[in-house]
């Protein structure tokens, strides 16, 4: 039963989630002063003054309770935060294709545009996730066109019907190992990924004894729009934004994998004697409650409830005493990930500390193990 009287106290921070694809505009007015630093202002904020907010205000470990769900689900209030997200994202990405054409940027100020949109693209990447796990179809479309900048829509397949199964398993592309530096997983990550979402795809047809060619197909399609997307631009900017455009994808796809590698970094699901893995739960991803970047990021960082409950909107995601909690918010970490002997330092005595010293129920990377039996030698989990 629904509860009418219960309020969400965060109702009226969802919409700074929209600050991030405005900072390309705030830039662009403060660089019109002749101020190239300006063009530096979304990276700043991103990852400087809302890790430092975020250290300032907190966590909130705070969960809706369970009679005020189905009406927080189906509030439309919610979902118009996601959407908005796009023209914002596109917008700015215009807005940037149209400082780089008229050229005069000095290459301080270009990295810091690429950087810029490239950021928004990948936080973008983010509100795809929200929308790609929902069963409406405007929602899934949605999707698809806020991956387009990236030229990553082949992450709408692999995420939902890849990631989702095998996560915190040595199957996983997405599931950084144990020892496993962020600049190696990037490249495994990348084309596993992308060879995994072509596999699935194309097994969906010949299940059906139907040719993987075709405009249905998922991956194909999201290829399309990237392309589509990228001809409109270069027709109208002309070919001088095309460095803009694939560099800013990169930057943007990287950002998600270097979330992807704080996610479920280390963890693993045991093998059953049957050979499947047990089932996901909360134990299996990476948490953090600080509030300010979950408003941020529509709440990703309360992952585990995400993973076992992918239906669940972002407002009625909940905290888990069992998940694992990052000692920062995703903002923070990703700095930390970027540096992998501070990421070495932060986060291997945490996941050792999870599994109880017993290094053998951590998901390892196999070139790391004799680095790290030889740091914690091995412990025979606790009898029972």
């Amino acid at each position: 039963m629904s509860d009418p009287t219960w309020r969400d106290p965060r109702r009226l921070l969802w919409p700074a989630a929209l600050l991030v694809p405005t900072l390309p505009f705030q830039g662009l007015a403060l660089a019109s002063g002749g101020h190239a630093w300006a063009w530096w202002l979304t990276p700043a904020v991103v990852f400087g003054l809302i890790p430092l907010v975020d250290l300032l205000v907190g966590d909130d470990r705070a969960n809706p309770p369970e009679e005020a769900t189905a009406a927080l689900q189906r509030s439309r209030y919610y979902r118009v935060l996601t959407y908005l997200y796009l023209p914002l994202q596109y917008a700015a990405l215009v807005a940037c294709c149209a400082v780089w054409a008229r050229g005069g940027l000095s290459p301080f100020a270009a990295v810091g545009v690429v950087l810029s949109i490239g950021i928004v693209n990948g936080i973008a990447i983010n509100t795809a996730h929200e929308l790609g796990h929902k069963r409406e179809r405007l929602e899934r479309w949605l999707s698809k066109i806020a991956l387009a900048p990236t030229g990553y829509g082949h992450f709408y397949v692999e995420h939902n019907r890849g990631h989702h199964v095998r996560v915190a398993t040595p199957e996983d592309p997405a599931s950084a190992r144990l020892g496993e530096g962020f600049w190696a997983f990037l490249p495994r990550t990348v084309l596993g990924s992308l060879r995994s979402a072509w596999r699935l795809e194309t097994a969906r047809f010949r299940l059906r004894g139907r040719s993987p060619w075709t405009w249905r197909n998922d991956v194909l399609n999201a290829w399309v729009m990237t392309v589509a997307l990228f001809a409109a631009l270069t027709a109208w900017f002309g070919p001088v934004v095309l460095p803009l455009l694939a560099a800013q994808a990169v930057v943007g796809f990287a950002l998600l994998e270097v979330v992807n590698y704080l996610e479920h970094y280390g963890l693993a699901r045991q093998q059953l004697a049957t050979g499947r893995y047990d089932k996901v739960d909360p134990r299996h991803s990476w948490n953090s409650d600080r509030i300010v970047t979950n408003v941020f990021l529509f709440q990703l960082q309360r992952h585990s409830d995400h993973h076992a409950n992918p239906l669940r909107r972002y407002q009625v995601l909940r905290t888990f005493d069992s998940s694992p909690q990052l000692p920062a918010g995703y903002a923070t970490m990703i700095v930390a990930a970027l540096l992998p002997p501070l990421w070495r330092h932060v986060m291997d005595r945490r996941v050792l500390a999870h599994y109880d010293q017993d290094l053998s129920a951590a998901n390892v990377h196999p070139p790391a193990l004799a680095r790290l039996r030889a740091r914690y030698p091995l412990v025979a989990p606790p009898a029972g």
